[in-house]
């Protein structure tokens, strides 16, 4: 049986967007696995009570399965949007912590770059939720759950 969440079809300009969100992230769980492990640390909040590299690991295997889950499970679109906007929201402190501690990682070497970018994470939850009809389709998830 279909699942209701996938039952409104997404027009190929979300779809699109889905898997290029998708991507973007399994690019970037990569790049915290291996080359940039650095330039992802220094985003890391030193308030946070966890090891710098236990979160850059964590975080980055979580935007692996996250992207690939945003490319392999178009049916449950609705809720990994939904998880993947939460993944925003939740890792946003980071990009805070490095403008306000004024640390340099991915060439914002500048207060003015580092302010810049924290205006592109609203972006980002914008793109999981439009992207996935997350928003728009938010009802089903709540009906899921009831008999029919």
């Amino acid at each position: 049986m279909a699942s209701l969440a996938a039952s409104k079809r997404t027009s190929a300009a979300r779809t699109t967007a889905r898997i290029v969100l998708g991507a973007f992230l399994l690019f970037a769980g990569t790049a915290h696995l291996t080359v940039a492990r650095t330039e992802f640390a220094a985003q890391v909040p030193a308030w946070l009570p966890l090891d710098t590299d236990v979160v850059v690991v964590a975080s980055g295997v979580v935007e692996l399965v996250l992207g690939a889950a945003l490319v392999g499970l178009g049916r449950h679109r609705v809720i990994v949007g939904w998880v993947v906007a939460a993944f925003f929201v939740a890792i946003f402190p980071g990009n805070i912590a490095q403008y306000v501690d004024g640390v340099s990682a991915f060439g914002l070497d500048t207060d003015g770059a580092r302010l810049t970018r924290l205006f592109f994470q609203p972006v980002l939850v914008v793109w999981a939720l439009w992207s996935t009809g997350a928003w728009r389709d938010r009802r089903t998830l709540r009906s899921e759950g009831r008999p029919r």
